[in-house]
């Protein structure tokens, strides 16, 4: 995944607590795994005023005026505001994937779902959880301000807004170095991978009736 530093992006306000996952990418686009493609129908049954299915095209979709993420102001966002408990319900990774496909690289909420958040870091997106009476705040300050910016340094752990307000938040240190150095599981395993060679090599030379077959092969 990409490494996870500095992002200074448009903020898009996600004004309704208890989104679930469900509503961020419904279930009948869960049949791809392939990580990328979830963008177009991320919220759709909020974004779009038609049924939507796997293979359409969206260009030719009745989309939904009164829906934020299809205001002019908010394109090309890549910071997600949010209420309380966002992510809850099933523990879908498209969701994340979804809202990483679409652009956002953070979620600034006063809580998540603890599943969402574990998907959040093991895909490269950062979930900043701020106090609820500093989220009403940047509501408040984006509303006022059509191309409202925040700044989010993950090493220095900060939000800083458009009027120079530094916000600090927590974050896993370990969780923190993956996200800064572009690693999800994967990768933190191929880290080891020399390490791994050895082991199974000396696996073999210890019991090698046990790879017989597969050499065979």
């Amino acid at each position: 995944m990409d490494k996870f530093g500095i992002v200074t992006g448009l903020v898009a306000p996600m004004d309704r607590p208890n989104v679930d996952t469900d509503a961020i990418i419904p279930k009948q686009f869960l049949k791809s795994v392939k990580r990328s493609g979830f963008g177009p129908n991320l919220f759709d049954e909020w974004r779009y005023k038609d049924p939507g299915e796997p293979g359409m095209d969206n260009a030719a979709r009745i989309p939904n005026p009164d829906f934020v993420l299809n205001a002019e102001r908010y394109r090309g966002a890549a910071i997600l505001l949010a209420r309380e408990n966002f992510g809850c319900g099933s523990s879908r990774e498209h969701a994340v994937w979804a809202l990483l496909d679409y652009g956002f690289r953070v979620v600034i909420a006063p809580s998540f779902a603890e599943i969402f958040t574990d998907n959040c870091f093991k895909n490269g997106v950062l979930p900043i959880v701020l106090a609820a009476d500093v989220v009403n705040r940047l509501f408040d300050e984006q509303q006022q301000a059509p191309g409202y910016a925040l700044k989010v340094d993950l090493p220095g752990q900060v939000v800083t807004t458009p009027a120079g307000t530094a916000l600090y938040f927590e974050v896993d240190a370990f969780r923190k170095d993956c996200l800064i150095r572009g690693l999800d599981d994967i990768g933190l395993t191929l880290e080891h991978a020399g390490e791994i060679r050895v082991f199974e090599e000396a696996h073999r030379q210890r019991a090698p009736w046990l790879f017989n077959k597969f050499d065979q092969e």
